[in-house]
């Protein structure tokens, strides 16, 4: 594992009024980096993990303007034995942390009994597995001081299982969902927050191939991510519209209608 400290040393809590520091996860490219970018227009402080520690020096070199510290760490999230030690040290050189944003995910799949289970168990293992060794990483430090943020990226395909290429990816989704669901219920008279946000089709790496009316540019994507992150709302569809609605038709739609529209 390396890491750096790019900027300044020192951030100031607004306790009660604004999550200060925040780690984030998956952030050398995608939502996460757009996410990043974001954040430190608002002068917040950053400590920014992924596999990729070269996109994230030049990603911190870019908002070291901007952003009121930033640490970087490399970080691979199926490496679970590493998480709460990098979080830790991220948390450490930002002098606390108020809002973990665990991100970091794979697009990979394909129909299932086809011959490509390893690109299947792989997604499961990251989006999944690698999520909940971040919520217990993020959750071990918000339980020690009795305050936090905890944001859990999943997906509108969490909704319902889908079919095809896009099983796994689904299933590992709505397993995200169901952890915020369950520290929702159990935290409910707790100072720490939980949100789970489910983006429908963002412009990325992972969507450029996707042929679809439904697709958000970048930037107004990430923007309307970060809006919902910082409202603090147990659950929200983003862009709520149109993905509000749809996640409510999905529920309720034969399979052969859900199937097209996500």
């Amino acid at each position: 594992m390396s890491r750096r400290r790019v900027g300044a040393t020192r951030s100031v809590d607004s306790p009660g009024v604004t999550r200060e520091k925040i780690i984030i996860t998956g952030a050398s490219s995608g939502l996460g980096e757009g996410m990043a970018r974001e954040f430190a227009a608002k002068g917040r402080s950053l400590g920014l993990a992924a596999r990729r520690l070269d996109r994230l020096e030049d990603l911190a070199a870019d908002l070291s303007g901007q952003a009121k510290q930033i640490a970087v760490a490399r970080l691979d999230v199926t490496d679970t034995a590493s998480v709460p030690r990098v979080f830790a040290e991220l948390a450490d050189e930002l002098g606390g942390v108020d809002r973990v944003i665990v991100n970091a995910g794979l697009g990979k799949g394909a129909p299932i009994g086809t011959g490509h289970a390893d690109a299947n168990i792989e997604t499961v293992q990251t989006n999944l597995v690698g999520a909940l060794a971040q919520a217990e990483a993020a959750m071990e430090i918000f339980r020690a001081q009795n305050s936090g943020h905890l944001v859990l990226i999943s997906s509108i395909s969490a909704v319902r299982g889908l079919p095809k290429a896009q099983a796994a990816y689904a299933a590992s989704k709505a397993g995200v969902s169901a952890i915020g669901q369950g520290l929702q219920a159990e935290l409910a008279d707790s100072p720490i927050t939980v949100t789970v946000i489910l983006p429908g089709y963002i412009e990325t790496d992972i969507n450029r191939g996707v042929q679809t009316k439904l697709m958000t540019d970048t930037r107004s994507g990430v923007r309307a991510m970060v809006n919902a992150i910082e409202a603090e709302p147990r659950r929200a569809e983003v862009p709520a519209w149109p993905w509000k609605p749809i996640a409510a038709a999905l529920r309720h739609l034969p399979d052969a209608l859900s199937a097209k529209l996500v």
